[in-house]
């Protein structure tokens, strides 16, 4: 749960929690987005006490014929995820104005994260900024827990959590991922310590290419690659025993 901290580790000003809304995945000011009675950036309450960014790979079992287990290969790595708490509390204990109750601010905070964008005719890109911590993305899901009610049921305080999901062009993406698909060509630098079934295994998840790829690039003595010589790998076919 959010509690007041002044993110400031005692000097300075204290820096709230602000989320961006862009129309572009660039999220230049060009893009900033345009929201009829909603301001962006949307600027935190009170700060949250923790935020989680989640990571993680996607792997894929490579199991031999006739072998009843297989070794895990590395497949993509997914997009980074970011979850983290906003509090509305109309109750006036934070900042002193007590509203009635907190329905507006909570649709205008959907509004906001999970509408479609007029002019792109498609979802919002965010930019989360708290001091020097910044992560971009799309809002992938959010979740309301009411927390305190008035009487009749009206709700006054609310933790939404929000999970982005992060955004980057695709050009960016693929550098990023360094694509070492089987099915793509290859050429490569030889650094100290390379051999070929070294190299092999790193590009194709298998080590036994090597004589192959050694027919391939006309190499004499495959056993002592030159540091700094380039050598092709071609796209193969794991059906096959051929590259």
């Amino acid at each position: 749960m959010p509690t007041i901290s002044d993110n400031s580790t005692g000097k300075g000003e204290l820096k709230k929690m602000k989320i961006y809304a862009y129309t572009d995945v660039d999220l230049s000011d060009d893009h900033l987005a345009s929201i009829p009675g909603i301001d962006n950036p949307y600027t935190a309450l009170i700060n949250p006490e923790t935020y989680t960014v989640e990571i993680k790979y996607e792997f894929e079992n490579a199991q031999g014929q006739g072998t009843t287990g297989g070794q895990q290969q590395f497949k993509v790595k997914l997009p980074e995820e970011m979850s983290f708490e906003f509090l509305f509390d109309n109750t006036g204990l934070i900042d002193g104005k007590p509203k009635e109750n907190i329905a507006t601010e909570i649709e205008n905070f959907k509004k906001f994260l999970m509408e479609y964008d007029g002019n792109s005719h498609q979802p919002r890109f965010f930019k989360f900024a708290w001091g020097n911590d910044i992560f971009k993305g799309r809002c992938s899901a959010l979740s309301i827990n009411f927390k305190l009610f008035n009487p009749d049921g009206t709700p006054l305080r609310a933790i939404c959590k929000v999970t982005l999901k992060q955004a980057t062009d695709e050009e960016l993406r693929v550098i990023e991922q360094n694509d070492r698909s089987p099915d793509l060509t290859h050429y490569r630098v030889v650094k100290k310590g390379d051999t070929l079934p070294l190299m092999c295994y790193r590009i194709y998840g298998d080590p036994s290419y090597y004589i192959q790829v050694a027919k391939v690039n006309k190499l004499q003595d495959f056993r002592n690659l030159e540091t700094g010589s380039e050598l092709f790998f071609p796209p193969i076919d794991k059906t096959k025993t051929t590259a």
